[in-house]
């Protein structure tokens, strides 16, 4: 029994499975955009299916991403102890892993709605595909936000079948917030992809340059936050759970300088988890007091 639970342990360990905090908040924003229309009501059987393909689709994509990186983190001071190059999971226990993953989604899709069923494969070519693109692109971190991108809107049709703008747009903040936090992880391996031939927004530009990006990208990031209050015509919490998100990726950057990466996994894990769910709470709570 007690090798079972060391065994589940190494797999959550492999996908981190605490980094969920990121995509399932938003997630549950796009879920109770849809179940907050008149015409549609809260399914608890459908917001079970809707957190299980969360988990299992992102199971897949970090259980696929170490299979593929497995070398280089092989090679990376600071990877080398990960579950397959230390040798805690086999390269073979992780690719099944990934396949049963990968199956499940496709089957969990299916028991929500035709078109969630039809999107599935789409769905795990972008977040499988973000994988390989380091190898030739630095536009990698935003491959990586489009794959996590897809969970307001996905969620959102689970309930109502269709697309809409307003969980179009949460998922754009999705897109462009995880785009520039993972170009402010990726500083810490700069050198590193820079002699293996990996390219990143910090290995291209440079740790100065790359911040800067990063506030960039981040900035339009709160533009859409911004349209996505307006277009939703929001009230108060929301505004409040705005004004805390906008707090936090201000100090997220306030903390990272490119002579001073010591705060990095503060920066990226620890605020940005925070952000997510004060954010997803505060809107969430803000569509039910104004349903009813």
């Amino acid at each position: 029994m007690i090798a079972f639970f060391r065994s589940i342990r190494d797999y959550f360990s492999l996908v981190k499975f605490s980094h969920t905090v990121f995509a399932m908040p938003f997630a549950l924003i796009g879920f109770s955009l849809a179940v907050s229309k008149p015409e549609f009501h809260l399914c608890i059987r459908l917001l079970f299916l809707v957190i299980l393909c969360m988990v299992l689709a992102r199971n897949t994509a970090m259980g696929f991403n170490r299979l593929a990186d497995k070398d280089y983190d092989a090679l990376n001071p600071r990877t080398r102890k990960r579950e397959i190059p230390s040798g805690i999971l086999s390269a073979r226990a992780a690719s099944v892993f990934v396949i049963i993953n990968a199956v499940l989604f496709i089957v969990t899709t299916g028991f929500i709605n035709r078109l969630t069923l039809f999107l599935s494969p789409v769905a795990l070519l972008v977040i499988l595909g973000y994988s390989l693109t380091k190898r030739f692109t630095s536009l990698c971190h935003f491959v990586l936000g489009l794959g996590l991108s897809l969970a307001p809107v996905g969620a959102y049709i689970s309930v109502t079948g269709k697309f809409s703008a307003l969980p179009i747009i949460y998922s754009f903040v999705v897109l462009s917030w995880v785009s520039g936090f993972d170009i402010i992880y990726a500083l810490q391996d700069d050198d590193f992809d820079k002699t293996n031939k990996l390219y990143s927004v910090p290995s291209v530009k440079g740790k100065k340059k790359a911040l800067a990006i990063s506030i960039f990208v981040h900035v339009i990031t709160l533009a859409l936050v911004l349209a996505a209050g307006f277009v939703g015509k929001s009230g108060l919490l929301f505004w409040t759970g705005a004004t805390v998100f906008t707090l936090l990726l201000i100090y997220q950057h306030s903390i990272v300088r490119p002579d001073d990466l010591s705060k990095v996994t503060m920066a990226f894990a620890t605020t940005n988890g925070i952000a997510s769910i004060i954010f997803a709470f505060f809107v969430i709570l803000d569509l039910i007091i104004r349903a009813n």
